[in-house]
């Protein structure tokens, strides 16, 4: 009889388990139903902190800290009773739950622990790595998307603008704002303005700079990389370009830049007195370069991104973004408009002033469609810009003998350049390397490429990740997209170099191609919750990923092979 109740219960388990109607509770992603954050204290302490959504809960039993002696194990505070189906009685802590480690514990943590739903969900075993480190490192290396995530959920609204100003601050000495430097001097001393006209050109174009910044941020946030996308195609780079080109036209001489004469008159009358440009004309200039700057990734860019993605509070993902465009202006703010006054009263001077924004603007030029080019054309555009830089720079020379060498030196190394394109080079620094050897700069080019196994789908990159797990190999992924600017140049000007294919050669090297605007695309980007490329992962042989050493946003060939150095040195 107790084998036939057996038979039928188990017969029946599916049926009445099953939801006719398909109701099913709501359950939340492991990483947002617990989320964890770290940071080291003033008293060197490292806090390990939960943040436990409610209806969920972690058991203390399942708290491991792998890789910590036993004198540096963190004391576990009081937990509540609680009885459940899986475990039986077992002791969990909800809400939240606050670990301290001793500040001598150093090296790597791995960070084990376990939780389940009220409503009936137990979530796998999760495991963590954190770099405890034995050394603080700077500020703005120690920045990372996922921690900045992290303390906009935790800190008051406050002090993440504050934090996201002064990240603003770093941030505006970078490739990625220094463009606005031009933009803004041309505005304000290439047009004789005073240092109170200046002041306000300059408020307007970093305000509109920031808005614009700030939008761009929300937008991508919610639409995921196709807006990233669309900042980057052809056309649009195109099109900055030919403004910075027609921007520095004016510059040379070449014609009056105006406003169609009716609308000119108005703005005339409505503005007699002043000098030095109009507000219309700086507040779209700030928006163009916001424009310019929005396809750039930089971390604390992708862990505004990552924050607002994750909660869908809007409103203060757009309040940090602005703040940290306005640290991004501020400095070339001050520096325009503190260094108007000490200049001296407009005159001939000012030619020449506005000669060197000139070539500045056509540099900015060369600078927005350099992904768009071939090495060798944008090899030749650069050689040119020298030779006529060294040009114009001659004749203002004339009574600074102990100068003179520098235009000369400069269209040297122009003619050099040009050479070197004619040649098929594609090295600033090294134009005439194709004269060394047959052919050695292309052929490594060609064997950077193809040292990369490109994935396009979750499940490819699955079988290859579990192919190298399998190996005890390292892997680096590589998230690529043909309409990204700064992968292509991290393609031609690191992944090319032999020093780094030397360096990556005993390591599995994934591209993951998301150009297309895809399911596939967007689940590559949600696996390891990437904001959009070019981002660089780092998995162990055990397949975990090294999160606190993740590249974001574009690198140079010297920065990117000591972040790889110190990744394998940690394990």
């Amino acid at each position: 009889m107790r084998v036939l109740l057996l038979f039928l219960t188990l017969l029946l388990a599916g049926p009445l388990q099953a939801n006719p109607f398909d109701v099913k509770p709501d359950f939340l992603p492991v990483d947002q139903a617990f989320v964890l954050t770290h940071d080291r204290q003033a008293d060197g302490q490292m806090r390990l902190f939960f943040q436990i959504k409610q209806g969920y809960y972690l058991y203390q039993k399942r708290l491991k800290f792998d890789g910590l002696p036993a004198d540096q194990q963190p004391q576990l505070p009081p937990a509540l009773n609680h009885h459940d189906e899986y475990f039986g009685d077992s002791a969990v802590y909800r809400d939240q739950l606050e670990l301290l480690l001793p500040a001598n514990a150093q090296g790597q943590l791995r960070l084990g622990w376990q939780g389940c739903a009220d409503a009936g969900l137990c979530y796998p075993p999760q495991t963590t790595v954190i770099e405890l480190g034995g050394k603080v490192a700077p500020v703005a290396d120690q920045a990372s998307d996922q921690a900045l995530a992290s303390g906009l959920q935790s800190a008051s609204l406050a002090w993440s603008l504050l934090a996201f100003f002064g990240l603003g601050l770093l941030l505006a000495f970078t490739p990625c704002s220094l463009p606005m430097l031009p933009i803004l001097a041309g505005i304000v001393l290439g047009n004789g303005a005073s240092a109170r006209r200046g002041w306000v050109l300059a408020g307007v174009y970093v305000l509109s700079m920031a808005l614009v910044y700030a939008a761009l941020g929300v937008v991508a946030a919610l639409l995921g990389a196709s807006l990233q996308a669309w900042l980057q195609q052809p056309w649009l780079l195109g099109s900055l370009a030919a403004l910075f080109v027609l921007l520095a036209l004016p510059m040379f001489g070449a014609f009056e830049l105006q406003l169609p004469a009716a609308l000119r008159d108005r703005l005339d009358r409505a503005g007699q007195g002043t000098q030095g440009g109009n507000l219309f004309g700086a507040a779209l200039l700030g928006a163009l370069s916001g424009l310019l700057m929005g396809p750039c990734m930089t971390a604390p860019l992708a862990g505004a991104l990552l924050y607002i993605a994750q909660s869908g509070d809007v409103l203060q993902g757009g309040l940090v973004l602005f703040s940290l465009g306005l640290g991004m202006g501020v400095p070339l703010l001050l520096l325009v408009t503190l260094g108007n006054r000490y200049l001296p009263r407009p005159g001939a001077w000012m030619n020449r002033v506005k000669g060197v924004f000139g070539f500045v603007f056509l540099a900015m030029a060369l600078y927005t469609v350099r992904g768009l080019l071939s090495a060798p054309l944008l090899l030749a555009l650069s050689g040119a810009w020298m030779i006529a830089l060294g040009w114009a720079s001659w004749p203002a020379l004339q009574r600074l003998p102990a100068l003179r060498a520098v235009p000369l030196l400069g269209a040297l190394w122009g003619g050099l350049l040009l050479v070197g394109a004619a040649a098929g080079g594609d090295d600033l620094w090294q134009p005439l390397r194709p004269f060394a050897g047959s052919g050695a700069a292309p052929a490594a080019a060609q064997h950077g490429e193809d040292a990369f196994v490109t994935v396009s789908s979750p499940q490819d990159l699955q079988r290859e990740l579990d192919a190298a797990k399998a190996r005890g190999q390292w892997v680096m992924l590589d998230y690529y997209a043909d309409w990204c600017v700064s992968c292509k140049v991290m393609e031609k000007q690191v992944f090319a170099r032999n020093e780094v294919q030397a360096s990556l050669a005993d390591v599995h090297l994934l591209r993951l191609d998301v150009t297309a605007d895809a399911p596939a695309s967007r689940e590559l980007l949600q696996r390891y919750q990437v904001p959009g490329p070019p981002s660089i992962i780092w998995l162990g042989p055990e397949g975990e990923e090294r999160r606190a050493r993740r590249i974001t946003g574009e690198v140079d060939a010297a920065a990117f092979l000591q972040h790889w150095t110190q990744t394998r040195s940690q394990g």
